[in-house]
């Protein structure tokens, strides 16, 4: 009965944990360059003498798919989608570079270009624009302005691209990615964007939906097999006792 619950209970939490990361990726079915979190677990033996019959259902870290996402066309001049590999560098909310596929790009009232509140890198730091009346931003991720008034197209930037090849990334509580070895990445010249549209979501909204009905089916189970063991123990206390 012991054993069962060892099993039953580390099931659950791991049902608990699941439901979360699911949650989490059906909410972001539509964010631009989301990613979606897949839960990974294994099955431990409990250490030490006497527990070597016990095992949990022990948590890994947590895996982000980095597959693209459909491309939606949006017209959009400060909409970029990146080519295969590639990822924009922003500054994160402590100061550090980290990086992301979503390209819904703004510039704010003080000339700060931004993607979801995050200033974005540049290839002297973080880009201020002077103000401008156009603007177009080259494949190879130049910012080109047009005066106000009129004139000719002068580059103010040069938007900071790199690929993640031979280095893992992890995705934080911020949605952004950072290197496994939190060194930044170098600008990549190979990577290529281009604009009026942005990269979707690469969550699979009905396979999620029906991966949290089977992982709250398991919850269940699992709460089912405690109540079980607890049913089992009650009647061997008894037996032991001599009681009926």
């Amino acid at each position: 009965m012991e054993r069962l619950i060892y099993t039953a209970v580390s099931g659950a939490e791991l049902n608990q944990t699941a439901l979360r990361v699911s949650a989490n990726n059906l909410a972001n079915v539509n964010t631009p360059g989301f990613k979606a979190d897949i839960e990974q677990a294994q099955a431990r033996m409990i250490g030490g003498d006497g527990f070597r019959t016990r095992y949990q259902a022990q948590l890994m870290p947590v895996f982000t798919s980095l597959s693209n996402g459909p491309v939606q066309q949006t017209g959009r001049d400060l909409d970029v989608v990146l080519s295969d590999g590639g990822f924009l560098a922003v500054t994160d909310a402590d100061g550090n570079e980290a990086y992301t596929r979503a390209g819904n790009l703004m510039v704010e009232a003080d000339g700060r270009l931004t993607l979801n509140g995050y200033a974005v890198q540049g290839d002297q730091g973080d880009i201020l624009l002077p103000e401008f009346g156009a603007i177009e931003i080259g494949s190879n991720g130049s910012i080109n302005l047009l005066p106000v008034g009129g004139g000719v197209l002068v580059q103010e930037g040069q938007l900071k691209l790199v690929s993640a090849a031979g280095d893992t990334l992890v995705k934080g509580l911020d949605g952004l990615l950072r290197p496994q070895q939190q060194q930044p990445l170098d600008a990549d010249a190979t990577i290529t964007l281009r604009t009026g549209a942005l990269e979707g979501s690469n969550v699979n909204a009905v396979e999620e939906m029906v991966n949290t009905m089977t992982i709250s089916r398991q919850f269940e189970m699992n709460i089912r097999m405690m109540k079980t063991a607890d049913e089992l123990a009650v009647s061997g206390n008894k037996l032991i006792s001599g009681n009926s």
